[in-house]
């Protein structure tokens, strides 16, 4: 079986060579000087003209027979490369369908997440404001104790000074005291 495979694929090779070179310029020149070549040895009587139709007729039919044959040949073997690549697009098509899914439940994962980014930021917004309202709270709070302790030391204050005072009048009142007690 396995010599079988290896002149199959020799043949093949060989026919793939034939059919390419029969479809090149090269084998055009051949042909076109073959057929002029034909024709002249009749005019040169080198050969009888009915003898060169018969063998020109004779090599041009196994000529198209052959031709038909490695045609075919690589017809088929185009045929099966065809029916490869189908099988190769349907696999891929396949994989095609399968990552549009992933992307669908790509984009569903992000808009979910989006959704909790935009309640997340909901959320710090909420605590920023709260921060704000605490620290206003203490602001005032701390204003308030400082405007109380302004107004204690300016009662300090005003209270030393009116005890100041009182305590001159008192010193005043002892000297009146004293003058007067000395006048008596």
């Amino acid at each position: 079986m396995k010599k079988y495979n290896e002149k199959t694929e020799v043949l093949e090779k060989i026919a793939d060579s034939i059919t390419s070179w029969i479809g090149s310029i090269q084998s055009l020149i051949v042909h076109t000087l073959l057929f002029i070549t034909s024709f002249l040895l009749p005019m040169l009587n080198i050969v009888d003209f009915d003898k060169m139709l018969l063998i020109l007729t004779t090599v041009l039919s196994l000529e198209a027979i052959y031709l038909a044959i490695f045609i075919q040949m690589s017809v088929n073997k185009s045929h099966e490369k065809i029916e490869d690549i189908q099988e190769d697009i349907e696999e891929i098509s396949e994989d095609i369908e399968d990552i549009q899914e992933d992307i669908e439940e790509i984009s569903e994962d992000i808009e979910e997440i989006s959704e909790d980014i935009e309640e997340i930021n909901e959320d710090i917004e909420d605590i920023q404001e709260d921060i704000e309202e605490i620290n206003d709270e203490e602001d005032e709070e701390d204003h308030n104790e400082k405007a109380k302790n302004v107004i204690l030391k300016s009662n300090v204050n005003s209270n030393k000074n009116e005890i100041k005072a009182l305590k001159d009048i008192i010193a005043q009142l002892r000297n009146e005291i004293d003058e007067l007690k000395k006048e008596e």
